[in-house]
């Protein structure tokens, strides 16, 4: 049996203990960081489906002048909003938003209620009548990021990225789904680092569509680029070592990959 090494420990003492916790965090915040660092964040994925121009410009003008403001006012940011690289008036919007843990998750829809700005400058959207809605509908995804990469990673200052890739593995079984991550950070990470695939995020679908499965983005300056890239994976002697594992063999039943292109509220 495990003591309570308090039990005996009068309140007062108690309370002077965890006060001295505190002030020891408060005055090393550098502590505090690193710990922030060592937990994994959790990220929305957002998709909406859109039936024509207008409400590409409807979705994308709520999320620049209303929910992305709002989303930075509680803490959460940079949140990314995409479009498929090719025009057409049926394309999606996805949404990219970063989150802490998952308690920051669950407060968003009770801060957003009581934010007076954002109810003003998102009334029209939110209250959208049948006869003209913003959107057909979105599915929402909620994903934990791999260890191997527990913080999202934005391009460096000096190189912004053109071309986003939304890409899904979907497995036959969570624990394929489980061996395909442990592959992914048993190299493809870094590897996908080294060649200057840019990821921006990796995360394990932990409620949402298609599951079991995996979901992360890359990005390049161009899509000739980026199609270089992926070339440099794939003919990478440490790729074909991995590949060739029989330990990670059949861990993917199918893979989603989708071209994207930031719009204008776009923090990424």
């Amino acid at each position: 049996m495990r003591l309570n090494p308090y039990a005996n420990t009068p309140m007062t003492a108690r309370i002077l203990i965890l006060l001295a916790a505190v002030v020891t965090l408060i005055g090393h915040p550098s502590r505090a960081m690193a710990a922030d660092a060592e937990k994994p964040q959790y990220y929305e994925v957002r998709i909406y489906t859109i039936q024509s121009v207008e409400q590409q410009q409807r979705v994308n003008n709520y999320w620049q002048q209303a929910a992305v403001p709002a989303y930075n006012r509680i803490g959460i940011h940079p949140v990314g909003v995409f479009t498929e690289l090719q025009d057409s008036a049926t394309n999606h919007i996805y949404v990219l938003i970063p989150c802490d843990s998952p308690e920051q998750f669950a407060a968003i829809p009770a801060k957003l209620a009581a934010d007076v700005d954002y109810q003003k400058t998102a009334a029209e959207f939110l209250n959208a009548p049948k006869s003209n809605p913003a959107y057909v509908r979105f599915e929402s995804s909620l994903l934990v990021a791999f260890d191997g990469m527990k913080r999202m990673s934005l391009p460096a200052a000096d190189r912004k990225p053109d071309v986003f890739e939304l890409r899904t593995y979907l497995s036959f079984s969570e624990g394929k789904g489980l061996n395909k991550i442990k592959m992914f950070e048993s190299g493809e990470i870094p590897l996908m680092k080294e060649v200057g695939l840019a990821p921006i995020f990796y995360g394990r679908t932990i409620a949402g569509l298609n599951m079991p499965c995996l979901v992360y983005m890359t990005s390049g300056e161009t899509l000739d680029a980026h199609k270089q890239h992926w070339q440099a994976f794939s003919a990478s002697p440490a790729w074909k070592q991995l590949k060739g594992d029989p330990q990670y063999k059949d861990n993917v039943s199918r893979v989603i990959s989708i071209l994207l292109k930031r719009t204008a509220a776009s923090q990424i």
